[in-house]
This record gives C-alpha cells, sequence and structure tokens, in this order.
C-alpha cells in the first residue's frame, strides 16, 4: 500500500492523459484544418454523425460536454458553412434540431478517413490487446470519477 501510495505522489497520470489528450487533439486539429474546420466544427460535425441527424442543440451540447451557448456560435459557423442547417422542432417551438446538409454529409466522409487514419497512425506499435486493457482501465477510471461526481450533487441538495 506504502509504494502504491508513493507511485501516485510521484506519477501524474492526469498530466500524461491530459498532454497525450492535447498532442492527439493538435495532430487532428492539423489534419483536419484543410478541410476549413476548426476543433469546435469538426467536433461538433463528428459527434452529430455519430449520434445521428435530427438531434437537439441541447442534446448535443451534452454529448460533447461544453455550454449550450458555445455550441450555439459553432454551430452558426457550421450553417454559414452550409454544413448543417436547424430548425424549430414541431412539437416544442424553443427547441432546435440539428440536421446535416448534404454537403455537411460529404465533408464528414473526408473527415471520416482522416480520422480513422490519424487513430491508425497514433495507435501504431500497440497490440490490440494493450489497447483492451487501456480502454478498460480507462473506463474503470471514467466511472469512478462519475461516481464521485455524483457524490458531490448527493451532497450538495
Amino acid at each position: 500500500m506504502a509504494d502504491k501510495q508513493e507511485h501516485l505522489r510521484e506519477q501524474s497520470l492526469a498530466e500524461y492523459l491530459g498532454r497525450c489528450h492535447r498532442l492527439w487533439r493538435m495532430v487532428a486539429d492539423a489534419e483536419l484544418a484543410p478541410l476549413g474546420l476548426t476543433h469546435p466544427r469538426w467536433t461538433a460535425l463528428w459527434k452529430l454523425r455519430r449520434l445521428g441527424d435530427a438531434i437537439s442543440q441541447k442534446h448535443l451540447a451534452e454529448s460533447l460536454e461544453i455550454e449550450l451557448p458555445s455550441l450555439m456560435r459553432t454551430l452558426g459557423q457550421l450553417e454559414e458553412q452550409g454544413l448543417v442547417t436547424r430548425v424549430n422542432c414541431e412539437q416544442d417551438k424553443r427547441v432546435r434540431i440539428v440536421y446535416l446538409t448534404e454537403a455537411g454529409r460529404q465533408l464528414i466522409t473526408q473527415l471520416e478517413s482522416r480520422i480513422v487514419a490519424i487513430r491508425a497512425e497514433l495507435l501504431r506499435n500497440i497490440t490490440a490487446e494493450q489497447l483492451e486493457t487501456f480502454e478498460t482501465v480507462l473506463d474503470q477510471i471514467t466511472s469512478n470519477a462519475q461516481h464521485k461526481l455524483h457524490q458531490f450533487k448527493v451532497l450538495e441538495e
């Protein structure tokens, strides 16, 4: 137990994860810049593609873990580029639904091929078993963090 505590003091896993995330993002941003996409724009398009078309702005913002006003600016820019459209929900006029345009779908095809290539390059020399273990560990850390955040919320109520 003492060895584990010492290891936690000397090695900052959060720093490693943060640095890895920043570098991964920088590589992806550089690769996708020629498509005319900033990080907020391509991540919004990517998430929209993964969630499926015709979702609310609020749901998209929650999925991206960003504030709605930030997403609304990004969606406005994507609309100007002709990549998405937003319409009022027929059941609730306060809700705006986001749709990919045909141009948006075509761009996502290019985006996807570049993202897959980036992933393959960044995961080079990592075995499937190593990747599976890494994903399992990240899932557990995420679960632990979500549980801890839930505890804080319960205490606030």
